[in-house]
């Protein structure tokens, strides 16, 4: 996914912006590995692979998402499973 799409894209939801977090990038600045979060919400978007994986919730499974947050961790920080996995 490239950089500049994230500001095409909105909460699915609120319809608010989304603030990325890159975790992994190539060579050529595409983002790799990232997470797209919504403040107003709290609903957070996982970018796979370049994908932005942006289902509705009843079609989430969080427990597949849970071991890829797991190894994001160390750049999430502590405070992101604190406001936005509740």
């Amino acid at each position: 996914m490239k950089p500049t799409l994230v500001h095409k894209l909105c909460c699915p939801f609120d319809k608010q912006d989304l603030q990325l977090t890159i975790i992994k990038q190539d060579t050529d600045q595409n983002i790799i590995e990232g997470l797209l979060t919504c403040e107003t919400c709290r609903r957070y978007y996982p970018i796979v692979y370049g994908i932005p994986i942006m289902n509705p919730d009843e079609y989430r499974e969080k427990q597949l998402e849970e071991p890829i947050l797991q190894r994001w961790s160390k750049q999430l920080g502590a405070s992101f499973k604190e406001k936005l996995l509740k």
